[in-house]
């Protein structure tokens, strides 16, 4: 995910580490980034225990650990699995919150940073690897009786829409306390609320939200909503002597392959953009026309570097808006 805002000096911004990914806050009234920052805080560590594959404690992992029984789950952890299946839905499940094992399989069984860096073959050779197939469609929602069954089998994962949804939430939090504009950027996934400065709040958008202003990609700004980042070169990991990712083919079970570098989109909210631009990397040449018939702004990277732009993404040769 890969995107990184840029502050205007009348802006006051903040970073730390949250949810296994950088967060940055940025707020129109520096005064109140105390306050905001507060806020966001307090979301994303109510996220993290409810939404994390990576704690033994969160509701996620105890709801997978039952997996075959109906198990309680809380408000929040219901609205985000109600995320995750909308997000499922829109995609045509090309986005399957379902794939926690495929992602197991791949490597991915701890938090990224602990992962063993990329070496090896640059993919894995094809494999036809047996396992249990179920889908988004398989897991029901109980919300009446605050019940969740996910089939027996398979285990949730919710790294493709619960990063995108918590920033939409902790910015639009930190807005309500604060009472200024906000934007909330965790690993390149980027949602705004109120006010927003006079020319929008400029994002760098490269192919990672860690790299320096200088590196290769463009200025854009938008208004309001949200903007993500998705990308198969950035969360990459060593496993078994190959060098995996984490967009998931739910078609095979295996990281996606012969596809965009890296993909963009601007939409209304960032959990609409993550989801289009997740979706997009699992579409990879069918992505564009799916974009253009949504809409969205879209902006794509070639294994080669080349750019391709959908909608109203403004040119490359020059900062540009993007009014959402």
């Amino acid at each position: 995910m890969s995107a990184a805002p840029i502050a205007p000096a009348a802006l006051a911004t903040t970073a730390w580490e949250a949810l296994g990914t950088s967060a940055v806050l940025r707020v129109s009234d520096p005064a109140a980034l105390h306050l905001a920052r507060e806020t966001v805080e307090r979301e994303l560590a109510a996220i993290d225990a409810a939404c994390s594959r990576f704690r033994a404690d969160s509701e996620l992992s105890l709801l997978n650990a039952r997996a075959g029984r109906w198990a309680p789950a809380s408000p929040l952890l219901i609205e985000a699995l109600e995320v995750a299946l909308r997000a499922a839905e829109l995609s045509g499940g090309d986005v399957d919150p379902t794939v926690g094992r495929a992602l197991e399989l791949a490597g991915y069984d701890r938090d990224w940073q602990l992962l063993d860096p990329p070496a090896g073959q640059p993919e894995p050779p094809p494999a036809i690897t047996a396992r249990l197939r179920a889908g988004w469609q398989t897991v029901a929602l109980d919300r009446a009786n605050a019940s969740v069954r996910v089939p027996a089998g398979v285990k949730l994962d919710l790294g493709a829409s619960a990063k995108a949804w918590a920033a939409d939430r902790a910015a639009a939090a930190a807005a309500r306390a604060a009472g200024c504009g906000v934007l909330v950027n965790l690993g390149g996934d980027i949602a705004t609320a109120g006010t927003a400065p006079a020319a929008g709040w400029l994002i760098r958008v490269t192919d990672d939200h860690r790299s320096h202003h200088s590196a290769p990609g463009q200025t854009v700004s938008i208004h309001s909503g949200g903007l993500a980042t998705s990308s198969t070169i950035v969360r990459r990991w060593s496993h078994r002597g190959h060098t995996m990712h984490h967009i998931i083919d739910p078609d095979t079970g295996a990281p996606v392959r012969g596809t965009w570098r890296t993909v963009s989109v601007a939409a209304a909210s960032c959990t609409d953009a993550n989801t289009a631009a997740t979706a997009a990397l699992v579409r990879a040449e069918a992505a564009t026309a799916w974009l253009d018939q949504l809409a969205l702004p879209a902006r794509l990277v070639d294994a080669a570097g080349d750019v391709t732009t959908v909608g109203d993404w403004p040119a490359e040769s020059g900062p540009g808006a993007l009014a959402r």
